[in-house]
């Protein structure tokens, strides 16, 4: 028997999904995939399909020639626009409408960091609700397209990362969850880019400031610093940084 069409809630915590695993896993016998499908009554290999037809609109992976399927539908390629246009509203619509599959609810799924407000009521509550949960989904994206991994060290310790912003968290309001304003970096490299100690030009290539380079002769310089100038960072799987907000922070450090 045919399968009924995709719904449009499907596909969103489908593209859910889609931002969370990392692109390499994407094949029907992981878990997540399985698990998702188990809620959604589709078959693993239908989910996993359906992620690479999201593939095919990422404009990253056309970059390197990954083309992703070739029948996705229109409203795959609406939903895959919705999320590229607005990312906090998107996120956090998805992520409802998941606890709803799993039959629980965004307080519970996620109390561990919303436990103090439990005595705020109202748009308050909800505003606040709203910014922990897509932070901590911010962080999710960010360290799974760039395989938990330091952009620039390569360290691996999930809790030694940062799911960092080029463009300012506070100053840069429409571009808070867009991935490709985000970096995984250790946190000694995070605080480093965000005080423009190091740089990362439009080529992807680590700069280092002249200000840093004035500490050349010290022993730490050398395997901290040093060794990675002119290196190119480990870029995402997807969602590649954005050449011209790397070019704005360079110039917000007025970067030498």
């Amino acid at each position: 028997m045919k399968r009924n069409n995709w719904t449009r809630e499907e596909l969103l915590v489908a593209f859910n999904l889609y931002c969370k695993i990392p692109f390499s896993r994407i094949n029907y016998k992981q878990p997540e995939i399985i698990n998702l499908a188990s809620k959604i009554g589709r078959t693993p290999s239908a989910v996993a399909w359906k992620l690479v037809n999201f593939a095919s609109f990422d404009p990253s992976l056309q970059k390197r020639g990954v083309k992703g399927a070739s029948n996705s539908s229109k409203l795959d390629k609406e939903i895959f626009y919705q999320f590229y246009e607005n990312w906090d509203e998107m996120l956090f619509e998805s992520e409802l409408l998941l606890t709803q599959y799993e039959e629980t609810t965004i307080e519970k799924k996620y109390d561990s960091i919303l436990i103090d407000l439990s005595d705020k009521k109202g748009e308050v509550k909800i505003r606040e609700v709203k910014i922990r949960v897509n932070q901590n989904l911010f962080r999710q994206l960010i360290l799974s397209i760039y395989q938990k991994k330091c952009a620039i060290s390569g360290i691996d310790i999930s809790e030694m990362l940062i799911a960092g912003h080029i463009l300012p968290w506070a100053e840069y309001e429409n571009e808070r969850l867009n991935p490709e304003n985000g970096i995984c970096l250790s946190s000694i490299y995070d605080k480093a880019f965000e005080k423009g100690f190091i740089g990362i030009d439009e080529n992807y290539k680590i700069l280092i400031s002249s200000e840093l380079k004035g500490n050349i002769k010290k022993e730490y310089y050398q395997p901290f610093f040093g060794r990675f100038e002119g290196k190119t960072i480990n870029l995402p799987d997807r969602f590649l940084p954005s050449k011209e907000f790397l070019r704005k922070h360079l110039e917000s450090k007025n970067f030498k």
